[in-house]
């Protein structure tokens, strides 16, 4: 898989080496940059960075400058680092922009769990192909196809496929389902969920079989050996 690459923005080196080691850890290419004017004449160099992580405070050109100048050209995703969770300074980068606060100090472990939320919800380097047991989900163009066969869903299909593929292994409970693929809680019965598990397993033919009933709580997405 191409390495995902994330700019790590901050006057101090120290803090820039502890979030670096974090991520390359998780297999990311770090870049980084000491003030706001090295980060965006990076930024604007390599063109495919995937999201950003700015400090407010520094030298040169502070992170909300180095917010207003990319916002001009790119929606990349940019999480602020911020020695004082001051609101004011929060709405202000809101109103510019930014995707996300986290406060120092701050766990590392907690901010590689937010960088990567942010990279699956803006699927960047979530591939948009998903192959699974010879079933093939292309999210771009809402298509699938089984063997190379395509295969014709409905919208909520479709996106309980792609819930299913992307939990894979996992044990997922109705509510869990309806919040996620419905987006919002509701309040009706279950069997909305199994109308639709039921339609989409007809559709799938033998491949159906990779979701699984788990009695008395949901379903799992399993392909068998």
């Amino acid at each position: 898989m191409e390495q995902i690459k994330v700019l790590v923005v901050d006057d101090e080196a120290r803090m820039r080496k502890l979030v670096k080691d974090f991520l390359s850890v998780k297999g990311f290419t770090v870049l980084e940059a000491g003030d706001g004017e090295e980060a965006v004449d990076l930024f604007f160099e390599q063109k495919d960075i995937a999201l950003i992580l700015l400090d407010v405070m520094m030298p040169k050109m502070d992170g909300w400058e180095v917010v207003k100048t990319i916002r001009k050209y790119s929606q990349v995703p940019i999480i602020m680092l911020t020695a004082r969770g001051e609101e004011r300074d929060e709405l202000q980068g809101f109103n510019l922009g930014v995707d996300e606060y986290i406060s120092k100090p701050f766990s590392p472990k907690i901010l590689v769990a937010r960088v990567e939320a942010i990279l699956r919800r803006t699927n960047a380097g979530a591939s948009d192909m998903t192959e699974v047991g010879g079933i093939v989900v292309d999210k771009m163009a809402h298509q699938v196809t089984i063997d190379g066969k395509p295969v014709d869903l409905s919208y909520k299909e479709f996106e309980l496929l792609s819930y299913f593929i992307d939990n894979q292994g996992i044990a997922l409970s109705r509510e869990k389902i309806l919040n996620n693929v419905w987006n919002y809680d509701y309040f009706g019965d279950a069997r909305t969920i199994d109308t639709h598990v039921k339609k989409l397993r007809s559709k799938l033919g033998e491949k159906g079989e990779y979701i699984k009933t788990i009695w008395g709580m949901g379903y799992k997405f399993e392909v068998g050996e």
